[in-house]
């Protein structure tokens, strides 16, 4: 229980850090630092690559790193879209759906095949890929640049995942259910997102 909330503290501490705190990363230096940094930046990010990260922990198997690793995969491919200046219509709207559906998915624990998964989080991942990409600097290097925001996202799914063991580490009767509150959480906040409440 105490390795967890020492775990729980640092990934709010670090999603809690303003994006000012990033405001003056060195862009000319091959942009990995506004990469790393883009992900965290609004909680529509950050709800979502947790929501990944849990969702696969839900599924579990192969699932635990499947679905992130597509997820990655897609953004990282969006990205280029972003970055080589190709639109991909409807992009915000598509990152607030991510929220969202991932928050309810998870909430309403669906036992989904692992292929619906990736296809799902394949979906959202073109959105927020788009989105870091077609932000890049343009002093920034587009390889480094791209390097930070996968790590940066490598990070939060693998948040998700620590979420879900950890609610079930500190409560095995209502471990569960506390992972789909969670996620039921996160589709509320996806709602307000949406509507710009949030």
């Amino acid at each position: 229980m105490a390795k967890f909330m020492k775990f729980a503290a640092v990934v709010l501490a670090v999603a809690a850090m303003p994006s000012a705190a990033f405001a003056h990363t060195d862009v000319t230096s091959g942009g990995f630092a506004y990469g790393f940094a883009h992900p965290w930046s609004g909680p529509d990010h950050v709800l979502a690559m947790v929501m990944v990260g849990l969702l696969a922990f839900q599924l579990g198997g192969r699932a635990l790193w499947l679905v992130p690793a597509t997820f990655i995969t897609v953004m990282a491919l969006g990205g280029g879209l972003g970055v080589a200046g190709v639109a991909v219509p409807f992009a915000e709207l598509g990152i607030a759906l991510s929220v969202i559906v991932l928050g309810a998915v998870a909430a309403l624990g669906i036992k989904a095949p692992v292929a619906a998964a990736m296809g799902l989080v394949g979906l959202f991942a073109v959105f927020h890929g788009y989105a870091h990409g077609a932000e890049m600097p343009a002093v920034a290097d587009g390889l480094t640049y791209g390097g930070g925001f996968v790590l940066a996202t490598a990070l939060l799914h693998g948040a998700g995942i620590g979420l879900g063991y950890g609610l079930g580490v500190a409560s095995k009767r209502y471990g569960a259910m506390m992972s789909r509150a969670a996620g039921g959480m996160a589709a509320v906040a996806g709602v307000g997102i949406l509507t710009g409440v949030l």
